[in-house]
């Protein structure tokens, strides 16, 4: 029973963020005939079963769930891990339960109805996996689920070190004007700020765990047979071009849109917060056009003063918005709104903890996008013709929205110190003014350039029937 499929094992990192694309990847294979193994950490598989009900995860027979232990201390079981606390651990925790599975399989009898695993897809983050691979000789993979000018830029971290510009000194060139110098020579990238790189520059310390994680898997990117990307060649090909030279078998095959998944696999869901659907009919009720979503995904935290500068600048704008605010949105404390803000925006605006986000973004209502400019959250803005304004938080979320705002012209960024008068005036500007309809026409013919991608004869579908051609099936 389906041993002759090919059998691909999709290793995610632990996170909303990364979870997400992996799924999606996992789909569109399972629709062209491979059995899937989607492996989970135990934490997150208990946070997908409260989230999404006791059958989320029961998945069909030749799409499975598998859990494995991470080694991580207990945390909030409803809040993300900490990111340096995954990259710590799951290297050393997660190694050995992957190679028992792959060995479960691969050395089963052959009578199983699971397929022996011909290739392991793991996040780019997570290329210790790579290793079981090399140790069962099948393909191996790594899924880059971020941007690739992030990737490009981390790419750069060993340079950064070399030319002095990190670590920083001390604290101080944070804010002391440092971060504004010009970084040049970067293959790929022009008028970089030292602030434009990914957010672990910034560190004091020459062994700061993240800084060195992400330089480290930067360059572990030569090491697989291919690399996927989620992005698309019309908008991003000058940094896919500049990271060739490190890895010359790159497969862009983004946005992945649900619609190509088979029905079958909808109930399959990835949301590790219960989804708030009634905020559909609010949306409905509104006119085209006259809605901000906002929601700061799934890591960003944010201090009580951040939260009140945002609610009384959405306040001020006067505009409709449906805002996402997790319970652990705020640091150290529960995500609290003044009664007065609730008083004052009652009949104009909609608080709820999670939502479906591409369904919300492609809502006719959905004007604007403010955002804390994660990859997922940047592409599937481009992807339903939606325009942003970002406050990024971390990673490669500053790349982003530099890209975004200088180099695709579909977002305005928010001051680090964020104040209520410039989030009414950016949200005035997205809505009603000169620059935001600059904004949207330049997004939608993103959008249109997306679909053309994803189309019969487009750039993302052909790069995607390669890989499976060229590396997935087993030879």
């Amino acid at each position: 029973m389906g041993s002759n499929k090919p059998h691909a094992m999709c290793i995610p990192v632990p996170t909303q963020g990364h979870i997400s694309p992996m799924l999606k990847l996992a789909k569109l294979l399972h629709h062209k005939g491979f059995h899937i193994s989607f492996v989970n950490t135990e934490f997150n598989h208990r946070r997908l079963l409260h989230s999404r009900g006791p059958a989320a995860l029961d998945g069909l027979p030749d799409f499975r769930y598998y859990a494995i232990p991470d080694g991580i201390p207990p945390s909030d079981p409803n809040a993300t891990q900490s990111p340096p606390l995954i990259f710590s651990y799951t290297p050393v925790h997660c190694l050995k339960p992957i190679t028992s599975l792959v060995s479960q399989f691969n050395e089963a009898n052959v009578d199983s109805d699971v397929p022996p695993v011909t290739c392991i897809i793991a996040d780019g983050l997570m290329t210790f996996a790579l290793k079981v691979a090399d140790q069962f000789r099948i393909a191996k993979v790594l899924f880059w689920t971020a941007s690739t000018c992030g990737l490009l830029a981390y790419s750069q971290y060993g340079q950064l070190v070399e030319r002095g510009y990190t670590p920083l000194k001390d604290e101080s060139y944070v804010t002391n004007g440092y971060l504004d110098a010009i970084v040049d020579g970067i293959p790929g990238m022009k008028d970089m700020k030292l602030r434009d790189f990914p957010s672990f520059v910034r560190t004091t310390d020459i062994n700061d765990i993240m800084f060195n994680h992400l330089k480290n898997e930067a360059q572990a990117i030569s090491n697989c047979d291919a690399l996927i990307i989620h992005t698309f060649d019309a908008l991003e090909k000058d940094s896919v071009d500049a990271l060739l030279p490190i890895q010359p078998h790159i497969y862009t095959v983004g946005p992945m849109l649900n619609n190509m998944q088979d029905e079958k696999l909808k109930f399959m869901g990835s949301n590790l917060w219960k989804e708030e659907i009634s905020c559909f009919d609010w949306l409905d009720q509104r006119e085209a056009n006259s809605v901000l979503y906002v929601n700061f995904g799934s890591i960003t935290v944010m201090s009580a003063k951040h939260l009140s500068e945002f609610a009384w600048g959405l306040a001020k704008s006067k505009k409709h918005f449906l805002w996402i605010i997790r319970p652990d949105v705020v640091s150290g404390d529960s995500a609290m709104l003044a009664p007065e803000f609730l008083s004052e925006t009652e009949n104009r605006g909609v608080i709820a903890s999670w939502c479906p986000q591409e369904q919300v973004l492609n809502h006719p209502a959905i004007a604007g996008f403010l955002t804390h400019s994660g990859w997922n959250s940047t592409i599937e803005s481009i992807a339903a013709g939606v325009p942003m304004i970002s406050w990024p938080f971390f990673a490669e979320q500053q790349t982003n929205c530099r890209y975004c705002c200088v180099e695709w012209g579909i977002g305005m960024e928010i001051n680090n110190e964020v104040k209520r008068d410039e989030v009414e005036v950016l949200v005035r500007e997205l809505m009603d003014g000169e620059k935001g309809k600059m904004m949207k026409e330049n997004v939608m013919d993103f959008k249109k350039k997306a679909q053309e991608a994803m189309g019969p004869n487009g750039s993302s579908l052909k790069n995607f029937n390669r890989l499976i051609n060229e590396v997935l099936l087993p030879r």
